[in-house]
């Protein structure tokens, strides 16, 4: 095994990387993900349509691992989230997954730490798994497509892999940031409409 061919050690690391990423929120998985996009797109080591279904694995895994844990212990993990939230706060979230769970599911995934909240709170709440399980996926094919873009765009305007690596990278950093801002700015517009009411 050449372990200096792009491909052997590619795939295991976007698998892993983005694996580790999905449980454990240590490594920026959308960093990974584009980053493997526009290596398969500048170059012929890795290919794009397994990329996606890598990325796409990988954080379904990692999806379903965060879901299964405090849902199998789901009175602790709902002890644990609900120890500072008032009871109507927590009936009013359970309120909203019974009616849109899927749709929580799917924008948790794709706004930045939102999923993991949006996760853990679907799990205290006794989100069923066969909800859980397609919405999940959805969601993830859904992200992993979108920071693939963000790689192929990379890709697209630099040949050289190592710039369109890099680009990707400041890509997706770029747009996590923009996104947190937006969702700061809607969160304290939402706090001043209901200081007013």
């Amino acid at each position: 095994m050449n372990w200096t061919d792009p491909a052997v050690i590619g795939y295991p690391a976007l698998f892993g990387g983005v694996l580790l990423g999905s449980i454990i929120p240590i490594v920026p998985t959308g960093a990974v993900v584009g980053a493997a996009a526009a290596v398969a797109t500048t170059t012929d080591h890795m290919s794009l349509p397994l990329v996606i279904v890598l990325a796409t694995l990988s954080a379904y895994v990692g999806d379903v691992v965060t879901f299964g844990i405090p849902r199998l212990g789901s009175e602790a993990a709902f002890r644990w989230i609900s120890r500072r939230q008032p009871a109507e706060r927590l009936e009013k979230a359970r309120n909203q997954f019974a009616r849109r769970g899927w749709q929580l599911v799917v924008i948790g995934r794709l706004v930045p730490a939102g999923r993991i909240p949006v996760l853990l709170a679907a799990a205290a709440l006794s989100y069923p798994w066969r909800r859980l399980l397609p919405a999940a996926l959805l969601a993830c094919v859904l992200w992993a497509s979108a920071y693939s873009l963000l790689g192929i765009v990379s890709g697209g305007i630099f040949d050289s892999p190592l710039v369109a690596t890099l680009l990707a990278t400041v890509l997706v950093l770029l747009v996590t940031v923009l996104m947190n801002l937006i969702a700061r700015w809607r969160r304290k517009a939402k706090e001043k409409t209901g200081d007013r009411v």
